[in-house]
């Protein structure tokens, strides 16, 4: 799996990322959720650079015009809930995409530190053939995108699968490069180093779902 890492290059992709971080800044829910509506915009611009183009002729009222357009079949996966601004980004450019929905969320069954991630809702057009691309803003442990790209079998076999994400942790990344195929990319702002006792990124930003949408009670 290659890794694109959006804030390698200073632009002003960097500001929307100290924003989500900012506890200061980010209990305003409604900027929360755009910025990371707009880092998934970037990511997607990014991303689009890599998809399949054909030469198609638009006829403008002074003329002809030919213009090379993406011929891919694209199919945007968010994991809820976190993921729907960034699914909203993503959608923004790739606005002809079809879009697929799975719930996937960290379950304590012994109330203590140790999770597992559970997965019990999906809606998705058939994979065959198509781009996938899995947004998910925060890439931890990298078992919530392992856990989907299993639950996904079913709808066919993608060929070609990109992974967008906010932030991080290397850890994360190396797991999921074991798991995901060669030839599949992940499109992230920005990477952390380490992860805590309770698998959470560090420094982080805290939980985007809760920051997002507000807090929820466990079960």
């Amino acid at each position: 799996m290659q890794v694109q890492e959006l804030l390698k290059t200073n632009s002003i992709a960097t500001k929307f990322v100290s924003q989500l971080r900012d506890i200061n800044i980010q209990v305003d829910r409604m900027r929360f959720r755009r910025n990371i509506e707009r880092l998934g915009e970037i990511l997607a611009y990014e991303l689009s650079k890599e998809l399949h183009y054909k030469e198609e002729e638009i006829s403008t009222p002074l003329g002809k015009s030919k213009l090379s357009l993406p011929k891919d079949e694209v199919v945007i996966c968010s994991i809820l809930r976190a993921g729907l601004p960034l699914h909203q980004g993503v959608l923004n450019y790739f606005d002809d995409a079809e879009n697929s929905f799975i719930s996937a969320y960290r379950h304590h069954p012994d109330n203590d530190e140790k999770f597992e991630i559970l997965v019990e809702y999906l809606a998705s057009p058939s994979l065959e053939g198509k781009t996938l691309i899995l947004a998910d803003p925060m890439l931890a442990t990298g078992r919530s995108f392992a856990n989907v790209l299993k639950a996904l079998e079913p709808m066919g076999k993608p060929s070609k699968i990109h992974l967008v994400s906010v932030i991080g942790s290397d850890e994360g990344i190396e797991y999921l490069k074991s798991v995901f195929p060669e030839d599949s990319k992940l499109w992230i702002a920005t990477i952390d180093h380490e992860l805590n006792s309770k698998g959470y990124i560090v420094p982080g930003l805290g939980d985007a779902g809760d920051l997002c949408f507000g807090s929820k009670m466990q079960h």
